[in-house]
């Protein structure tokens, strides 16, 4: 058999269960198509490490970053998991699909083994760019976070159709604004979750990678009222952009500052890198300095050093009454990726410190 039906062959297969099972399936049996051709044909392996060595992150960031069109699932029944996140835990890691007049996005929620209907928090996870829940659960190490901390964690996920590379449209006018496109999806599956389990809604939280962190700023601005806390990893500030241009400028440190948008006071980590070439360093800063401050804040510079790892610089705001309302962790040497992440997901980075155990922490704690 030639390569070319070799790979045929397997792309129909991919595409039968692509039918039958949902996305994550045929995603598996995409991957062992690549490894075969890759392994029968030299010079496509020498292409692949070219390619990847030629890799630059911003341009996969903002390539095609344009809206498609909206996005369909087309998915009516839910796949079986299959991600290796799920492997191993002792709760369950469910699929599932939410639609409302702005859309249909796919998500996975992971609901820890202790749970028996005793009201608990919920965690909303928006990935970055070229990743999904699978990805992104497994990077982040959050479910295993869920079961020490009996939380809820909900995975939203990006589609090729509302964007080519999965990145949530931080930079688009109409999703910046309230009760419209994807901040009115990941707000009404928050609430959908919430009608279906027994969630505390004053623990609902949102966090997020780079677009995902932009997402997350964005859905923590329009709906003070649905979530708690927000905590944005190597992402921008709300409405830092308004079309591609700009989404380009604010992410090399050029960003928007809307005029007449009220800030409200709501508690804030923030992860950044400060050798972070596709999202600015000063983006982070930004996002704290945008806060409503306290008159009577307090504010403490606390360096730190993972072992063996990085050096971090923590920036701590406290209220008067000595509760935290905001963190800046600047993670020093550190690029753009998941601090403290596990290597086996993408854009992750494991020298630390754990970003994730942080801001379950600094979640738990806004109550």
């Amino acid at each position: 058999m030639s390569l070319s039906n070799k790979l045929l062959a397997q792309m129909r297969a991919a595409t039968r269960s692509l039918m039958r099972r949902g996305p994550s399936v045929a995603r598996t049996v995409m991957r062992e198509s690549i490894k075969t051709a890759s392994s029968m044909h030299p010079a496509a392996q020498q292409k692949t490490a070219s390619n990847q060595a030629n890799f630059d992150p911003v341009s996969d960031m903002l390539a095609d970053l344009s809206r498609i069109g909206q996005s369909v699932n087309p998915f009516n029944v839910p796949p079986l998991s299959t991600g290796a996140a799920a492997i191993g835990m002792p709760g369950h890691f469910i699929d599932g699909a939410y639609t409302n007049d702005a859309g249909t996005r796919s998500y996975k929620l992971y609901v820890p083994s202790s749970y028996s209907g005793q009201p608990s928090p919920l965690l909303v996870m928006l990935h970055g760019c070229t990743q999904n829940p699978d990805d992104f659960a497994l990077g982040t190490g959050m479910n295993a976070l869920a079961e020490e901390n009996a939380c809820l964690v909900l995975y939203p996920a990006q589609s090729q159709q509302a964007n080519a590379h999965r990145c949530w449209n931080w930079f688009n006018a109409v999703d910046q604004k309230r009760d419209q496109g994807e901040p009115a999806i990941i707000a009404g599956m928050t609430r959908d979750i919430m009608a279906r389990y027994v969630i505390d809604p004053q623990q609902v939280y949102v966090a997020g990678l780079s677009a995902g962190g932009a997402m997350s700023a964005i859905l923590g601005t329009l709906y003070p009222d649905l979530y708690a806390a927000v905590g944005v990893h190597s992402g921008l500030p709300f409405a830092a952009a308004h079309d591609l241009p700009t989404a380009m400028a604010a992410m090399k440190g050029d960003f928007r500052r809307p005029k007449g948008h009220k800030v409200r006071e709501l508690p804030i980590i923030v992860f950044h890198g400060d050798q972070d070439t596709t999202v600015h360093p000063a983006n982070g800063e930004e996002l704290i300095r945008r806060r409503r401050r306290h008159p009577g804040e307090q504010v403490a510079v606390e360096p730190g050093q993972v072992p063996g790892g990085h050096a971090w610089t923590r920036t701590v705001h406290r209220q008067p009454d000595g509760t935290i309302h905001a963190e800046h962790w600047l993670v020093h040497g550190f690029g753009h990726a998941w601090s403290g992440g596990d290597a086996r997901g993408t854009y992750t980075d494991g020298k630390g410190p754990n970003a994730s155990r942080e801001m379950m922490r600094f979640f738990r704690t806004q109550r």
